[in-house]
């Protein structure tokens, strides 16, 4: 029976989420699977993926054969480092403690190259968001700096408005006031008219 280590797909659409399982060649892809060896969630970034490693070298060992996809998770999580390794102690090239310090040392590299990813892509959301505010807050302060020019334009116009309306009170208090020392003047004339008749 051929064995193979493939994902099995899962999750809604356009949001994949995969087990990584053991399974006959000839199953169907979402079909029986023989083990269940970890999950792949290539949504997030970057990518969520958990493996039991030493299962998937027991398998590997057997003679299962990983699909492309599946041999590149393999390798990214140190599957395939430690099969590699187990190898070497096999042949004798170097001892059980050797192999197992190489591939922590290989482990803690790799686990600071993710947190330095993690890290950029945390330092740049933080960026863009602060530039998104920035532009926010430019935006906000152009639209309240319209609002003042319209405000005190406004403003403007009615003092103006006002001034010309005191003015023309005035003009008419003024012409009112003319009128009323020339009226009595008339009067005192027409009496004295009046007297003399």
């Amino acid at each position: 029976m051929s064995v193979k280590i493939r994902l099995q797909r899962h999750g809604k659409k356009g949001k994949p989420f995969f087990h990584i399982v053991v399974a006959d060649a000839r199953a169907r892809r979402d079909g029986k699977f023989i083990e269940k060896l970890g999950i792949y969630n290539p949504v997030t970034n970057p990518a969520t993926i958990e493996l039991d490693v030493d299962a998937a070298v027991k398998w590997l060992n057997n003679g299962a054969q990983p699909t492309d996809t599946a041999r590149a998770i393999l390798s990214y999580k140190g599957a395939l480092l430690k099969k590699h390794l187990q190898g070497g102690v096999a042949k004798g090239a170097f001892d059980e403690a050797e192999a197992e310090k190489r591939f922590n040392a290989w482990l803690e590299s790799k686990e600071k190259a993710v947190e330095g990813k993690k890290e950029s892509l945390s330092t740049a959301k933080a960026d863009a968001k602060k530039a998104a505010l920035e532009a926010e807050a430019k935006v906000n302060a152009d639209r309240q700096a319209a609002q003042d020019a319209a405000l005190a334009e406004q403003k403007a116009q009615e003092e103006q408005a006002k001034a010309e309306a005191e003015a023309a009170k005035a003009a008419e208090a003024a012409e009112a006031s003319a009128e009323a020392t020339e009226a009595p003047a008339e009067d005192t004339s027409s009496e004295e008219t009046k007297e003399e008749a």
